[in-house]
C-alpha cells in the first residue's frame, strides 16, 4: 500500500520496493529502534517518527505505519541490501526442484540444524555458516534464516545440487585415480568420453565374494569397519559411509551418524601415507569446526561396543 499524495509507503510496500522479505524488514526496523512491538502490532518509536514515519488509517487494513519514499536512500536502509538473508523458501528460487522440507532435512543431515521437540533449531555449526534463529512474533514459530550468499557456498551448493540431480555428481580423484583421496590434489574427475573405448577390469567371482559387506548392505574395507557398521545398524542408528565433511576440501569420514552429528574414523594399521595424511586432516577439521568425532584404532577392535556406547551416551545427554 502506498499513499500517492505524499509519496509514503507502507512497510510492506517498502519491503517490496527494496526486494526484501517483509518479516526481515520489520525485524530490522525493530533492531534500529524505529518501531516496537505493542499489543500484537507494530508501533512507531520516537526514532521512527524522526525518520519520517507516521500512521495512516484504512477501512480495510486499519491503522498501519507509512514511511517517506526518500527513506529508501537512507544509509541504514541501503545497508540492509548488503546484509540480505534468505530462508529455505527463498532458496527454492535457486533450487526449484527441491522443497523446503528437503532443504531443511539436508541442512539437518549436514549438522547445521538439529531436530528437537520444538522443531528444527540452529546448531553451533549452523551459526558458523551464518544462520540466525528468531521467533516469529505473530505465530510464535521459530524462523531460521541464512546469509543470502549461502547459495554460493561451495559446501551448500555441492549438497543441494546432489539432491537436485538425484545423486548424480562427479566424484573427485587424485592423479592415481583413487576416489576419496582428492583432498591433496584438488583435481576434479572428468566425465569419460562416450566415444572412446577403454579397458575396464572385469569383475570375477573371486573379487566379488572377497568384498566385505555389513548387515545393512554397506560395503566396507576391513573387519574394523565391519564391526563399527554392524554396531551402528544393530543400535538402529542410520549412518552414511565415506560421507564428505561440511568443508570444500574432499575430506570424508568412514562413517557419519546424522542423528548425533558424529563422524567416525577407523584407524587401521599400516595405511598408505596418503590415507594417513587425509585422516590427520579430517581429525584437524573436525576439531576446528567442533564436530563430534571418534577415532577407533585397530587395537580397539574388541572394545568397539564400549567406545561407541560411551560416545553415543555423551552426545545423547
Amino acid at each position: 500500500m502506498s499513499d500517492g499524495d505524499d509519496n509514503r509507503l507502507s512497510t510492506s510496500a517498502l519491503a517490496k520496493r527494496l526486494k526484501l522479505p517483509i518479516q526481515q524488514l520489520f525485524v530490522t526496523l525493530r533492531d534500529y529502534g524505529w518501531i516496537d512491538r505493542r499489543d500484537k502490532g507494530w508501533a512507531l518509536t520516537a526514532k521512527g517518527e524522526l525518520q519520517g514515519g507516521a500512521y495512516q488509517d484504512s477501512q480495510r487494513f486499519g491503522r498501519y505505519i507509512v514511511w517517506p519514499e526518500s527513506l529508501m536512500e537512507h544509509p541504514m536502509i541501503t545497508a540492509i541490501e548488503s546484509n540480505q538473508r534468505i530462508t529455505p523458501g527463498g532458496m527454492q528460487r535457486y533450487y526449484p526442484h527441491l522443497g523446503v522440507r528437503q532443504i531443511n532435512r539436508n541442512f539437518a543431515e549436514l549438522g547445521l540444524l538439529r531436530l528437537t521437540r520444538r522443531g528444527l533449531e540452529l546448531s553451533n555449526l549452523g551459526e558458523r555458516f551464518g544462520g540466525r534463529q528468531e521467533r516469529d512474533e505473530d505465530n510464535g514459530l521459530l524462523i531460521i534464516s541464512w546469509p543470502h550468499e549461502i547459495v554460493d557456498n561451495a559446501v551448500i551448493h555441492r549438497e543441494l545440487n546432489r539432491l537436485a540431480s538425484d545423486g548424480m555428481v562427479l566424484t573427485e580423484t587424485d592423479t592415481s585415480g583413487v576416489p576419496g583421496e582428492a583432498g591433496q590434489t584438488g583435481v576434479d574427475a572428468v566425465a569419460p568420453d562416450l566415444f572412446t573405448e577403454t579397458e575396464k577390469p572385469k569383475a570375477t567371482p573371486q573379487t566379488v565374494s572377497a568384498q566385505r559387506c555389513g548387515l545393512d548392505g554397506h560395503a566396507v574395507d576391513s573387519v574394523l569397519q565391519l564391526r563399527v557398521c554392524d554396531w551402528l545398524y544393530e543400535a538402529q542408528y542410520a549412518h552414511a559411509r565415506n560421507r564428505r565433511l561440511p568443508v570444500e576440501e574432499s575430506l570424508t569420514a568412514d562413517f557419519y551418524v546424522p542423528a548425533l552429528g558424529l563422524y567416525i574414523e577407523c584407524w587401521e594399521r599400516d595405511v598408505p601415507t596418503q590415507t594417513l595424511t587425509r585422516r590427520l586432516r579430517t581429525r584437524e577439521v573436525c576439531r576446528e569446526l567442533d564436530l563430534a568425532y571418534l577415532e577407533i584404532a585397530a587395537a580397539d577392535i574388541e572394545r568397539i561396543d564400549d567406545l561407541l556406547t560411551r560416545r553415543v551416551a555423551e552426545l545423547s545427554s
